[in-house]
């Protein structure tokens, strides 16, 4: 049997909420211990500095480039995940040399894999340094470079934790943008992009409202979609495409709904949300017989209850199906750093369109421990 590492995730997602960082103990492959979780929440001010940066990423031309803005937001990025991942040790009464390996996200300020680009900020040579623990981060990069979407890569972690749930079952996660998993009768996997997740609804409730978000989806539910929206947005080329398949946060913006109340905005940008994700069947080779909703947007009564009417199957949040939907993402990074230490493969054909399985990542080392100097 396998030897269990103890692995931290670090996840900063498109939605800009904060820092998720999980505890698993795994072996890389079947077998994922999950431990405690927690979330520290971004000030608002760095969450504009954040979206600063993710605008002034545009004209990128390589992974490594940090003008302007760029190169102080992912210092201070770096800086509040190790604050993060401190205090996360200090309140589960763990020390640096009882994790074997941290799996840091970063945060996704450009992704183009069609022109071969994915930018994921994080300095994660220095957060080795200064945690004094081995961190794999970067693990987009490899799957861009040999011609798949480098996106996305929880599916690998995801059929680890639905190793035991009746197939076909499929997990949505619903952050700044949409993905799914669709795990197969023999645990095959297909995944991808379905459009945006809370991104299109968050900028709509801060233009309108000043709020961070539709909290419960209450004031969607006020609201009226407009089917002729809806259906404009789904013109966009993208929901042509077969999977696997990505997409930038930022691909959709606000102008179809600037007409509209701020009631109705919400419910349109919520039902474009749901209708997005509900034509992923299109795509399934069988239908699944369960929905596991994670991510942000499983809050959204709203949106979920819009889902379960479209979708035809069972809908529930991942709490339901004993997982964290919190969670689930930064343990997957926690998961992916363990294979990729094991040289194991973290993308798939099926998954980021990859011309073959593939490991990634880049791995900083902890600083060396100071020599003790020579006795006189």
């Amino acid at each position: 049997m396998a030897k269990l590492m103890r692995a931290i995730g670090l996840m900063s997602g498109t939605s800009m909420d904060g820092i998720d960082v999980a505890l698993i103990e795994t072996d890389g492959a079947d077998r994922a211990n999950r431990g405690l979780s927690a979330t520290y929440p971004y000030a608002e001010a760095f969450r504009q500095r954040l979206r600063a940066a993710s605008g002034a990423a545009a004209g990128l031309a390589g992974r490594h480039e940090r003008p302007g803005i760029l190169a102080a937001v992912e210092a201070e990025l770096t800086q509040l995940h190790a604050e993060a991942a401190e205090r996360f040790f200090a309140a589960a009464g763990l020390a640096a040399a009882q994790i074997d390996v941290v799996g840091f996200h970063g945060h996704t300020v450009l992704h183009a894999p069609q022109r071969g680009l994915t930018v994921q900020l994080g300095d994660g040579a220095g957060l080795a340094r200064r945690l004094s623990i081995d961190v794999v981060y970067d693990l987009r990069a490899a799957d861009v470079a040999a011609g798949g979407q480098g996106a996305p890569l929880a599916p690998a972690y995801h059929g680890a934790l639905m190793a035991r749930q009746s197939k076909p079952v499929v997990i949505v996660n619903i952050g700044g943008v949409a993905n799914v998993t669709w795990i197969g009768s023999s645990g095959e996997l297909l995944a991808f992009d379905t459009g945006p997740g809370n991104a299109l609804i968050d900028d709509w409730m801060r233009r309108r409202q000043g709020l961070a978000r539709d909290d419960n989806g209450q004031l969607a539910a006020t609201g009226r979609a407009h089917a002729e929206v809806v259906t404009g947005y789904l013109r966009h080329a993208y929901f042509g495409e077969p999977p696997p398949k990505s997409l930038d946060r930022d691909a959709f913006g606000l102008d179809p709904v600037a007409g509209l109340g701020d009631a109705d905005g919400a419910a349109t940008l919520t039902a474009f949300t749901v209708e997005s994700i509900a034509r992923a069947r299109e795509h399934f080779p069988e239908q699944p017989r369960l929905w596991v909703v994670s991510g942000g947007g499983r809050r959204n009564k709203t949106l979920m209850a819009m889902l379960a009417g479209r979708v035809e199957a069972a809908v529930a949040p991942a709490e339901a199906a004993g997982v964290d939907g919190d969670a689930m993402e930064a343990e997957a990074w926690a998961y992916l750093a363990v294979r990729c230490l094991k040289g194991l493969p973290i993308s798939f054909p099926g998954t980021t369109g990859a011309p073959a399985p593939l490991s990634g990542g880049v791995v900083a080392r902890r600083a060396p421990s100071p020599q003790s100097s020579p006795s006189a």
